[in-house]
């Protein structure tokens, strides 16, 4: 198991983890906001979704764990790098420039662990109704109601929002920045390969924070 230790501790190997475990949780985000949206077709549409998840049993929570492992890989191993950078220039620059890093770059870490505070809140709140007496008076999950109910508290929906777009910031560059570490850097697809990130960066912020301005509106009730 030597091999593995030693490209664990690389830089090489650490990029890999968080570009392997970046890219699967991306796969997540996208099927997550599929299924999120089909809240427009109405408490049917959702709920069926839902109950077909949960008729997977066991094999739910095989890929909840898993979900769960490659988070803690990416998490632990973005700090990892990051730390090591640090310590790579133990003195801080005089003038800092940042001609080429973007904020989205540089914000890497403090977007991951605002996510991360995010996402522990709301498994509390949606998946186990610790956090709102409305939701977990509901009895059966009614997933429709789960989220009408949710967002029609200005503070939780604002929350869901800010949330949602400093996940898009996030992968408008970790997207780009992942292809790039799996060898998809070639000249002629730079440029491309650049786009994704922001694209689907700004796909995924809109598309999740449509859900709680529709409940605002009224547009779901």
């Amino acid at each position: 198991m030597g091999w593995l230790r030693q490209t664990t501790d690389s830089s090489i190997g650490g990029k890999l983890i968080v570009a392997v475990t970046g890219l699967a949780m991306v796969g997540f985000v996208v099927a997550h906001l599929s299924g999120n949206l089909l809240v427009f077709g109405g408490p049917q549409a959702v709920n069926s979704y839902a109950e077909g998840l949960r008729k997977l049993g066991a094999l739910l929570w095989v890929a909840r764990i898993g979900l769960l492992v490659m988070a803690t890989l990416h998490i632990v191993f973005a700090i990892k790098l990051n730390l090591a950078n640090r310590a790579a220039r133990p003195q801080a620059y005089a003038v800092k420039t940042y001609r080429r890093a973007s904020f989205a770059s540089r914000s890497m870490l403090l977007t991951g662990l605002a996510l991360l505070g995010y996402i522990l809140f709301h498994l509390a709140h949606f998946t186990f109704r610790a956090t709102s007496p409305e939701l977990a008076a509901l009895g059966e999950y009614d997933v429709y109601q789960m989220i009408v109910l949710s967002f029609q508290q200005p503070l939780i929906a604002g929350l869901y929002i800010v949330s949602m777009f400093l996940l898009g910031l996030h992968l408008s560059h970790g997207v780009s920045s992942l292809f790039q570490t799996l060898g998809f850097n070639h000249p002629k697809y730079r440029n491309l390969v650049g786009s994704i990130g922001p694209f689907l960066g700004v796909l995924l912020a809109l598309g999740f924070s449509s859900i709680p301005a529709a409940v605002l509106f009224g547009l779901l009730k």
